[in-house]
């Protein structure tokens, strides 16, 4: 193709539980352009590649369609963590892929992990991808045993034994050592039949001519190590710097922050996935939007939100739980809900809850500081808390540091980014 005119172009894929999304981002983080499809378009179980594929193609090709291709450099794409499927050399699947919820019935394999692997490893429980690659090691004319992220793009590489280290980390990969650590021999599994690992938004490969001619992309298009879903959303958010963080104000409450050092703290569920030069660490709270909605609705809570007098504290000290048991800051699994007394006025209930999730909010990120990570920089938000005037100032006079916007919510540009900067690393920017 003759070179285009225009900034240059990267484009990043998310494939996520229901669909792939993709955009095309430029130097400065600009979405030019998206696309999406839906898996149950294609096949009515999620669980089929084929369906994977033919989203990210339809997702692609919208994208492409919007923009001049001569002007893309680089494209990574993101999969569900732990989603694992062995493959032929051709990169054909050879059984049913194991979704990232699917979890390893076989006692004495998750024994064998159990027993051998790591307190801090990512590879413990019956959904790790290691306890997925012992299931599908025996299977005949296997070649490697990979993610979701790698099988896709091994469709524009030819290349069907590369990974990055985010989808790894559950697989067992020693994030630190950056390697394979020995003591995956002693689980009994196979490590030759593990993929390469490297660090994600590193340039794997050229595009291959079968790809490029199906996209009608240059042949000099790199495609990047992507990552996973979760970590992708947090990329998407702008955040850069260790101490920045993003709440997730779903139905749960998810923090996560950048950090200078590995966080490692399995009575938490708290692991450390590596980006770039920095570590990206979390947990995950039982409190959350789901608390609210057992008491109103969107509507109710709009309404009430909007006589809120967020400056000034109700003087209670809930700790709101939807049942019994909490993981995040606080390990109880009988940690009793903390909701009385309750106001007369809804109103002035609505504004405790808000209230008693920002402290959790904060002593999550003051927990996170106990265990190494750099004090809290700055906080971007997302899910539907974040659309709430007044639930965020109370979050904000909780954590007074600066509370900014996000670039996106699509995870889709958070693997554009890592795009940007494999490109940038292999001379094309």
């Amino acid at each position: 193709m003759t070179a285009a005119s225009g900034a240059p172009l990267v484009i990043g894929i998310d494939i996520g539980t229901s669909g792939a999304r993709a955009v095309a981002m430029d130097g400065e983080f600009t979405i030019v352009a998206s696309g999406a499809a839906k898996m149950m378009d294609f096949s009515a179980d999620h669980r089929d590649p084929i369906a994977w594929w033919k989203a990210l193609q339809v997702a692609l090709g919208q994208v492409l369609d919007a923009i001049d291709r001569r002007r893309v450099r680089a494209i990574a794409i993101d999969g569900t963590s732990g989603t694992m499927l062995p493959v032929s050399a051709a990169g054909e699947p050879l059984a049913v892929p194991m979704m990232y919820n699917n979890p390893v019935g076989d006692a004495d394999i998750l024994a064998r992990i159990a027993a051998h692997a790591p307190k801090e490893s990512a590879a413990h429980g019956a959904t790790s991808g290691l306890a997925k690659v012992l299931t599908f090691q025996s299977i005949p004319g296997v070649f490697r045993i990979i993610h979701q992220a790698d099988w896709l793009a091994g469709h524009v590489t030819g290349l069907y034994d590369v990974s990055d280290e985010n989808n790894a980390l559950k697989t067992g990969y020693d994030p630190k050592a950056r390697q394979w650590p020995e003591w995956i021999d002693l689980t009994g599994a196979r490590r030759d039949l593990l993929p390469d690992v490297l660090p994600a938004g590193t340039p794997i490969a050229g595009i291959s001519s079968e790809a490029a001619d199906a996209f009608g992309l240059p042949d000099d298009v790199v495609i990047v190590t992507g990552t996973t879903d979760g970590c992708a959303s947090f990329l998407a958010t702008g955040a850069d710097q260790p101490g920045d963080a993003v709440s997730a104000l779903g139905t749960t409450l998810t923090v996560k922050m950048l950090s200078d050092r590995p966080l490692f703290a399995p009575e938490y569920g708290l692991y450390s996935h590596r980006i770039g030069d920095m570590w990206l660490a979390g947990g995950a709270s039982n409190t959350g939007g789901g608390v609210l909605s057992a008491h109103f609705d969107n509507e109710a809570i709009a309404a009430m939100s909007v006589g809120i007098d967020p400056m000034t504290p109700t003087g209670l000290d809930y700790y709101p739980l939807l049942k019994d048991g909490e993981r995040f800051p606080i390990n109880d699994p009988y940690l009793k809900p903390r909701m009385t007394p309750r106001p007369e006025n809804d109103a002035d209930f609505l504004k405790a809850i808000f209230e008693g999730i920002a402290g959790v909010e904060t002593l999550a990120y003051q927990r996170l500081v106990s265990l190494g990570s750099p004090a809290l920089r700055s906080v971007r938000t997302v899910g539907g808390g974040a659309k709430n005037a007044a639930w965020t100032a109370i979050r904000n006079r909780s954590m007074p540091v600066p509370f900014l916007p996000v670039i996106s919510e699509e995870a889709a540009a958070g693997t554009a980014r890592l795009a940007l900067s494999g490109a940038k690393s292999a001379g094309m920017l």
